[in-house]
């Protein structure tokens, strides 16, 4: 990847993270594992090639906040998610992570079919035992899930449930990190005003 490439995906992932650390509204949404959003190089090899928050980012005196700075290689979790996706669609490049429950995924659902978005659920408690044990065995699964409880498309937004150990997250995708930002600051701001 050339150097300015590499400037480009820097310039664009602090300016997404400013919106969101602007954005009061996320702060509830930010779960108790934090948020992560990540940014990954075309053909991503390993998180190594995925630009995310080190540390992740965190609530502080109310308001959204990156605990640490960007770095290629600070996100596992989140990572090998994106990475897993592109293999399906190279073009979903970053993505978030936030917190959920079932109302707000119900009210996710509708939200996604008001914005002609894909939405899908992964049950967590289905996840085979053998893949559980194995390490890094989670994410192909999940993503697969994910694309299966979508009629085999890839979801823009899909929430998993919480299972023993697993807190239920929201994650939402996009082609880069100002779309997602955007998207997600959107969706704080729509349900913290909902009814």
């Amino acid at each position: 990847m050339a150097f300015n490439e590499e400037i480009v995906m820097y310039g664009n992932f602090l300016l997404a993270l400013e919106e969101i650390e602007g954005c009061r509204e996320f702060s509830p949404l930010i779960p108790e594992v934090r948020t992560n959003l990540v940014y990954a190089r075309p053909n991503p090899g390993s998180p190594e090639d995925v630009l995310a928050v080190d540390g992740r980012i965190t609530v502080v005196r109310g308001m959204p906040h990156a605990a640490g700075r960007l770095r290629f290689g600070a996100s596992s979790h989140m990572a090998r998610l994106i990475i897993e996706v592109m293999k399906r669609d190279p073009a979903y490049r970053a993505g978030v992570n936030f917190a959920s429950d079932p109302g707000l995924a119900l009210w996710l659902e509708g939200y996604a079919g008001e914005k002609g978005w894909t939405y899908s659920v992964i049950d967590r408690r289905k996840e085979p035992d053998e893949i559980k044990e194995r390490e890094g065995g989670s994410m192909p699964w999940k993503v697969s899930e994910a694309i299966e409880a979508a009629g085999g498309r890839i979801p823009k937004l899909f929430y998993e449930t919480g299972a023993v150990g697993k807190e239920p997250v929201t994650v939402l995708i996009g082609r880069d990190p100002l779309e997602v930002a955007g998207e997600v600051c959107e969706i704080a701001r729509s349900y913290h005003a909902s009814p």
